[in-house]
């Protein structure tokens, strides 16, 4: 029977445990700049970060799901703050278990050090830990619900003094009226009749039935 000839150092070599970073702002606009520094601080290889710009209401990133694929026991992985891991109460905690038990891995809260689970793995340890992340996931719940809510106040006070919110309302040509008329007589195609309106067809449709009382429909 042949025997496994692997070289000790190799196979110690592929068991080392590696530096992970995940980053992670709500939209398009925000800076993720302070996050990656700090990361790079702590000498993580950048193919080894991942970022998503998305809410942080689930774990549905993409980023953050090739990371997570990517994670084998023994490794670290730093995020500056829990609210950066996620927003929802349950699904962090949850997510944070399953790393932890379920992985293999470690985690360490850059801005809270009490969440680092290198530290106190013994009952004390974990129980303090755990009370940290519940705290800390009820907070980072709690902010979000208090965006949304103060982007709901954001729009009805803004509707209340006359703000249009949403896409800006396309304006019919002054011609419009003769522009379908001629459309009509067969004088202008469809295509040069939206091209004079600067439309699409479907905001045509919807002007032409806004336009016309008895409702017309465009063949």
């Amino acid at each position: 029977m042949e025997k496994n000839m692997t070289n000790p150092m190799e196979e110690g070599m592929a068991a080392k445990s590696q530096p992970y970073g995940y980053v992670r702002v709500s939209s398009l606009d925000q800076n993720e700049d302070r996050q990656m520094v700090e990361m790079l601080k702590k000498e993580i290889p950048r193919q080894n970060i991942y970022m998503n710009k998305q809410s942080g209401k689930d774990f549905n990133r993409p980023q953050y799901k090739k990371m997570v694929e990517r994670l084998q026991k023994g490794d670290l992985l730093y995020i500056l703050s829990i609210d950066r891991l996620g927003r929802n109460y349950e699904e962090i905690q949850g997510q944070w278990r399953f790393l932890i038990q379920e992985v293999g891995i470690d985690i360490c809260v850059i801005d809270m050090p009490l969440l680092d689970t290198r530290n106190g793995k013994d009952l004390m340890g974990t129980f303090i830990a755990d009370l940290v992340l519940q705290i800390l996931s009820f907070v980072a719940q709690s902010e979000r619900e208090n965006i949304r809510k103060r982007q709901m106040q954001g729009i009805a006070a803004a509707k209340a003094k006359g703000v249009h919110m949403g896409r800006p309302v396309k304006e019919v040509p002054e011609d419009f009226a003769g522009l379908i008329c001629q459309w009509k007589k067969k004088r202008i195609t469809m295509t040069e009749l939206l091209e004079q309106c600067n439309m699409g067809r479907a905001t045509f449709c919807r002007k032409l039935r806004e336009y016309s009382p008895e409702n017309q429909t465009v063949r």
